[in-house]
């Protein structure tokens, strides 16, 4: 199918009224955006307390400061008493928990005694005899 020069120019006036008419979808370059206000994690506490007060809200009714998590079903870290990186042992004789061998074998050991209950006091697990 050959077309004629009249056909082919033709199609290209129709081209040129497609791409040179305005389209809808284009954007306004001249449209300046409404100015926007950001504002802080503090000022959002702040206007959400104010907006309580205001309203009367049944102490039932969840807002999104009084919805609590869940339990975490994961189990609690443990942490090394004497590096504080992740305590994967722990001494059954003070309840010490050491990061590796080296440590336990190097610095638990040969602690001097009272010392094993002041790291124990550190993290709260101490025994407090009377």
């Amino acid at each position: 199918m050959s077309q004629t020069p009249e056909t082919q120019s033709i199609d290209l006036q129709d081209l040129s009224v497609i791409t040179t008419r305005p389209h809808t979808f284009k954007q306004n370059l001249h449209r300046v955006p409404p100015p926007r206000r950001y504002k802080t994690s503090k000022q959002l506490f702040t206007d959400e307390q104010k907006y309580l007060q205001t309203k009367d809200i049944k102490f039932d009714t969840p807002t999104w400061q009084s919805i609590g998590a869940p339990p975490s079903l994961k189990p609690n870290k443990h942490y090394c008493d004497i590096t504080g990186l992740e305590g994967r042992y722990k001494n059954p004789s003070n309840g010490l928990r050491f990061h590796n061998v080296e440590i336990y074998q190097e610095v638990i050991r040969n602690m001097p005694p009272g010392v094993d209950q002041e790291y124990l006091k550190l993290r709260g697990a101490n025994v407090v005899l009377k």
